[in-house]
């Protein structure tokens, strides 16, 4: 009779080594989330005990104190799913593609707006609920400011109405 335990084409889940490698990986995005300061903190989306946890580590100055805390972090990240927390470190940073894409979108939109009058026309369309009136004072401002030699003022204004107005909240992503 053949031993069911011993059967080595079975798989029994992942071996230790891999089991230490994931768990050093959410201790490691721990470490990232524990970097990041208080508001930027309440911005992403998670399970008020880890957001507690988190803030606790903070406090904690100890080195062993610390180390303990970032070990319980990394239990209590056991039982979420990190997938969205990693996504919301990378936008955070500016590394996610998506984010990117709407970056460099809106530059070019800026960029559009700035040329050219007309292009007020498709961004009517992208965005109904933009204040036209207001955008086209900010060009008029941002195109005054560069003819007298002052500081882009208006011209950062613009680019802040515009990621409003694509959806993305002020100091998620770099500014121009």
């Amino acid at each position: 009779m053949e031993d069911i335990d011993n059967d080595p084409s079975e798989y029994r889940g992942p071996s230790k080594s891999q089991r230490k490698r994931e768990m050093t990986a959410l201790q490691e995005l721990g470490e990232e989330l524990v970097g990041l300061s208080r508001e930027r903190l309440l911005k992403i989306e998670m399970p008020e005990r880890l957001r507690d946890a988190i803030l606790d580590a903070q406090r904690i100055t100890k080195h062993e104190a610390r180390r303990r805390q970032m070990q319980y972090i990394g239990k209590i990240m056991r039982d979420v799913d990190v997938d969205p927390l990693s996504e919301a470190l990378n936008a955070l940073k500016g590394v996610s593609a998506a984010a990117n894409a709407r970056q460099h979108h809106l530059e070019k939109l800026r960029a559009q707006l700035m040329e050219d009058e007309a292009a007020f026309g498709d961004l009517a369309r992208e965005f109904p609920a933009a204040d036209i009136q207001h955008l086209r004072q900010l060009r008029r401002n941002a195109l005054k400011e560069a003819e007298q030699g002052r500081p882009p003022r208006s011209y950062r204004e613009l680019f802040r109405e515009l990621r409003e107005l694509g959806g993305v909240r002020s100091g998620e992503e770099g500014e121009i």
